[in-house]
């Protein structure tokens, strides 16, 4: 991915339709740093100036990246990005993409379930880093409209769990979220508008320990040599469980982007870096 993520697909599909008339003030988007990357990626190639609001807390590997691609930075409080997020309300000019719940980008990322089940036959289990819903649920559509009779899983970090308290509760609910250099994924809850096709689209929902989520971290580096972020390992060490032994499982690595700092720490034994 030339942008260190899967998110150049969503990214890209986001601006296919739009018209001259809502690309007239530039576009904004709210992004941790991934879709904003994707974003960036297919806006520069169109000469279409680019906003971005991102919370304090995203990773600052992917805020530089944003800043060299010359993109308009604006970083908030997590709650004022998460309220944009809810509302799509900025203060700022431009046609608003979310980064989560626009057709567009749940159709984009679901060019990665084409190609899973084109690629690869009788596939058990399908798992994805659950963050706002965009990638799983695009999964999930394009893999069943494709044949695909297995499980879509998804995967939270211990710190942030709102789509297994939205699964107990039916509902979406509000939900603690603590710090973590799991940054791609994690809220304060699952987005209203998100909730119908998540319940309806997610078999299961699986927790991973910081401590599971460093091992499946290192295990990439060392066995594979391949750099992941938080998220995607995270998807790893659900794979890893004992309940998929002996299965087809699919874990969806689904980015890089990780602070060096960070990686290396997590390299050298530390699980818990906040």
């Amino acid at each position: 991915q030339s942008i260190g993520s899967f998110k150049i697909r969503s990214g890209a599909s986001a601006l296919v339709n739009l018209k001259s008339e809502d690309l007239k003030n530039g576009i904004i988007t709210a992004s941790a740093g991934n879709f904003a990357q994707g974003l960036a990626k297919a806006a520069s190639s169109r000469k279409i100036p680019l906003k971005v609001i991102a919370p304090k807390s995203a990773s600052f590997a992917k805020i530089s990246t944003l800043n060299e691609m010359g993109v308009n930075v604006q970083t908030v409080d997590f709650d004022v990005w998460w309220d944009t997020m809810i509302t799509r309300k900025t203060q700022e000019p431009g046609y608003f993409i979310h980064p989560v719940s626009e057709i567009s980008v749940i159709l984009g990322n679901g060019g990665i379930g084409l190609e899973l089940c084109e690629q690869l036959t009788d596939i058990d289990n399908i798992i994805v880093p659950f963050g706002g819903g965009g990638l799983v649920s695009g999964i999930a559509l394009a893999a069943r409209l494709s044949g695909f009779k297995g499980k879509i899983i998804a995967c939270e970090i211990e710190t942030s769990i709102p789509l297994m308290c939205a699964k107990n509760a039916g509902r979406p609910v509000k939900v603690n979220r603590e710090p973590s250099w799991v940054d791609g994924i994690g809220s304060n809850g699952v987005l209203n508008e998100m909730w119908p096709l998540l319940d309806k689209v997610v078999d299961e929902v699986i927790t991973i320990t910081h401590s599971e989520a460093a091992k499946a971290l290192r295990l990439l580096a060392q066995k594979l040599s391949i750099i992941a972020e938080g998220a995607g390992a995270v998807a790893v060490a659900a794979g890893l469980k004992s309940q998929f032994l002996g299965s087809k499982t699919v874990a969806i690595l689904s980015g890089g982007n990780i602070d060096m700092c960070t990686f290396s720490e997590i390299l050298l034994g530390k699980d818990t870096v906040y």
